[in-house]
């Protein structure tokens, strides 16, 4: 059976497996679709997102130059000497563990006006002893760099520094004085690897980098899209290597241990990855990329370290434990400094921040991994699930091809969650689903236009009769429905106005024809809600079945829904009548079910998908007793029986004009559990003037229905038994009289 539907549906499966292909060869490198890329960002952010901890790390402190440092300090950069008093007070008063700076030092600090005094002693006051004097015991005190130079001296101290990119700036700066390479010229020769390569630097002057305890670049990577996800942890310049700053922070606070190089098995002998896989640093990995890029951690968003404010530091305001023993980050948050980012987690993100992050991943050994070898897996992944769809989808319903495209991707969606909580492996995502969509709009889409021919030749058989809800329900399966004749049991229903030709005839031709088209109208749709088929209009008339074309369990209950409905839809169609000046209408609905002959009948040059049979014919006389009775609907005895959880009123037993069999007629007055106690006791006392009548006690039948009467004045049904009972006492049905009335006029 499967390969007779494949068979069928080769051309959609042909069309299949070309996308798959399509994203195979995206995967494996023969094609960039660079689309897929930025969608595999977004895919990255949105499990970051889900995953992050979002929990405070407080072995990392943020000593933060924001707006309320500036406002109570001055601009930034401050003097130097005010830098040698907050090194001084987070070592001597705090006891932190490691301090390192997310700024650089590159131009000698001449806020002291030192400067322009020693040119003055060189030139105008070169003579002035006293001044030289004076000048000689300030100098000291007036050199911040010296001062700030003499607080690092001896102090686990970081320095931060720039390389710039030559793919951002031609120029290539060289200010400053950079620290010893981490890995010198040469040692990574006869290995691939595509380092990131800087063409200038922007350093620290020279005697705070000899001061310090060491130093690290503080250059992130941002992609395409401006998002920083990476910092390079080793960044090439003149042929040397050079560490990072959270590199050299995590280093350093681990006790300046040596780092290590990982590459993969079989890479020495040249039959692996050759590239650069990780950086070992004590017993911790440092996962890197094929740029020896580190994915950055993301705890949560800004917040997810202590900051306090520099000033705060400065006046030993911050209590003592909240940076004792920590590791202390100093940076700027302050908009107008220029250190704000854009992150996967949030649009402005410190710079500063980052770096925090990355070193708490260093320190934790919980940094994802994205290595070459994950090219293989996805390419693996690719073929898999796109042959699963390829092969399924085209024999599959609308509903199981959904369904079968939520449980692939779901599976595919887990599978890369649980790798990359469990694993710590960030597999691409981006290419798999995006294929997976692909091939179910494509499915969806192939569908559709072969099933709209089959739509279109349902709306040409059935459109004039049914509505469009029922028309898209039987495409479906085109081939259950035809226009042959058949027998089913089915509900009619015959509506038709009263005294239609008196108002005909008060009417101009286009008043009359608006009258008819507001009065069908809703009436036509009353009957297209509750499923039913129009048959035709016979002027005023209106004939519906249902049950057909498709096949209707509760067919009987949705005929009586539906007259129920015209009924009440009468009442505001009567109230735009009176406020255009026509005459108000009113109108007789019959209801019965049985067996009846439904399909295209009529001649070589005309016809109608219709029904016939005895039980047409007498719902169209039971809308014919309406007016006698006083009711707005009859139904029959079958009817009724095919109704559950509806009230009806026993009208009489009768024999209609061309049937000989009897038959009981029903008015129904809505669902039992909302009738009005009123109108309950009323069907009490009604029930026991129809026992009497019967009975043929003409006296106490009277007596019970000019009760009824005084208590309905206006209702037409007991002045019609009223004037039974006067003709039958005249002349007495007989003593076999089985209660039935025989109409003898339609």
């Amino acid at each position: 059976m499967y390969r007779e539907l494949l068979k069928r549906h080769w051309t959609l499966v042909v069309g299949s497996l070309l996308i798959v292909a399509f994203f195979v060869a995206h995967v494996s490198g023969m094609m960039n679709l660079g689309f897929v890329d930025r969608l595999e960002n977004i895919a990255y952010d949105a499990r970051l997102l889900f995953t992050m901890p979002k929990v405070k790390d407080e072995r990392i402190v943020i000593v933060d130059v924001d707006e309320k440092s500036l406002a109570a300090e001055g601009r930034w950069p401050w003097g130097r000497d005010k830098l040698a008093h907050l090194v001084d007070q987070l070592f001597d008063h705090y006891q932190v563990k490691l301090t390192a700076f997310d700024v650089v030092f590159a131009e000698p600090d001449e806020s002291s006006g030192l400067g322009v005094l020693e040119s003055l002693a060189r030139k105008e006051l070169r003579d002035d002893s006293r001044f030289q004097t004076q000048l000689d015991r300030m100098r000291a005190d007036l050199d911040h760099d010296r001062r700030f130079a003499q607080s690092l001296d001896g102090r686990a101290v970081i320095m931060g520094y720039y390389f710039t990119d030559p793919r951002e700036s031609d120029e290539a700066p060289a200010a400053g004085v950079l620290p010893p390479p981490t890995f010198t010229k040469g040692q990574f020769s006869g290995r691939k690897i595509n380092f990131l390569t800087a063409n200038g630097y922007g350093a620290n002057l020279e005697r705070l980098q000899n001061s310090a305890a060491g130093a690290g670049h503080f250059v992130p990577f941002v992609d395409e899209d401006g998002v920083v996800r990476r910092v390079p942890m080793l960044y090439q310049f003149g042929g040397n290597y050079y560490e990072s700053l959270s590199l050299a922070v995590a280093r350093k606070a681990m006790g300046d241990l040596p780092v290590r190089l990982g590459f993969a098995p079989g890479a020495a002998t040249g039959t692996g990855y050759a590239g650069l896989e990780w950086l070992e640093l004590g017993d911790r990995i440092i996962p890197v990329d094929e740029r020896v890029r580190t994915l950055v951690p993301y705890r949560g968003k800004q917040g997810s370290f202590t900051y306090v404010s520099a000033t705060d530091v400065l006046k030993a305001a911050v209590p003592k434990a909240a940076l004792t023993d920590k590791i202390v980050l100093l940076g700027t948050s302050a908009p107008g400094l220029l250190d704000l980012r854009a992150a996967p987690i949030q649009k402005i993100f410190p710079g500063v921040e980052i770096h925090a992050n990355l070193i708490a991943g260093i320190l934790d050994g919980n940094i994802k991994q994205n290595p070459a070898y994950t090219l293989g897996a996805e390419f693996i992944i690719v073929i898999l699930a796109g042959l699963v769809m390829a092969l399924l989808l085209p024999v599959l319903n609308p509903l199981w091809s959904a369904a079968t495209t939520v449980v692939v991707g779901s599976i595919v969606v887990s599978t890369n969650l649980f790798i990359w909580q469990q694993g710590n492996l960030v597999l691409p995502l981006a290419a798999t689903l995006l294929m997976i969509l692909a091939l179910f709009v494509f499915d969806m889409s192939y569908g559709y236009f072969v099933e709209s021919r089959g739509k279109r030749q349902l709306a040409g058989l059935f459109g004039q009769y049914v509505p469009p809800e029922l028309v898209e329900e039987m495409s479906g399966d085109p081939t259950a429905f035809s226009l042959e004749g058949e027998s089913r049991e089915m509900t009619v229903l015959f509506s038709d106005v009263r005294g239609f030709t008196t108002i005909s005839e008060g009417l101009e031709p286009r008043e009359l024809s608006e009258l008819m088209n507001d009065y069908l109208t809703p009436m036509t749709q009353a009957i297209h809600q509750n499923r039913g088929t129009i048959d035709k209009y016979m002027g005023d008339a209106i004939m519906a079945f249902w049950g057909a074309p498709l096949k209707d369990p509760d067919h009987a209950s949705h005929a009586l829904d539906t007259s129920l409905e015209m009924i009440r839809r009468l009442g505001a169609i009567k109230l735009r009548f009176k406020e255009r000046g026509w005459p108000e209408i009113n109108i007789g609905v019959g209801l019965n079910t049985g067996q009846m002959s439904v399909g295209n009948m009529g001649s070589e040059f005309r016809m109608a998908y219709t029904v016939l049979g005895d039980a047409v014919n007498l719902g169209s006389r039971l809308e014919g007793l309406t007016k006698q009775y006083g009711v707005d609907i009859i139904v029959s005895e079958s009817t009724r029986a095919a109704v559950s959880g509806h009230a009806f009123r026993e009208l009489d037993r009768v024999r209609v004009k061309g049937k000989d069999k009897p038959v009981t007629i029903y008015e129904p007055l809505g669902a039992k559990d909302k009738l009005e106690k009123a109108v309950t006791d009323e069907m009490g006392l009604y029930a026991q003037a129809l026992k009497l009548y019967r009975a043929q006690n003409w006296d106490m039948a009277e007596i019970q229905f000019l009760n009824l009467k005084q208590t309905a004045p206006a209702r037409n049904l007991y002045t019609l038994y009223l004037e039974r009972i006067a003709h039958f006492r005249g002349r007495p049905p007989g003593a076999d009289w089985d209660g039935v009335f025989t109409h003898q006029t339609k």
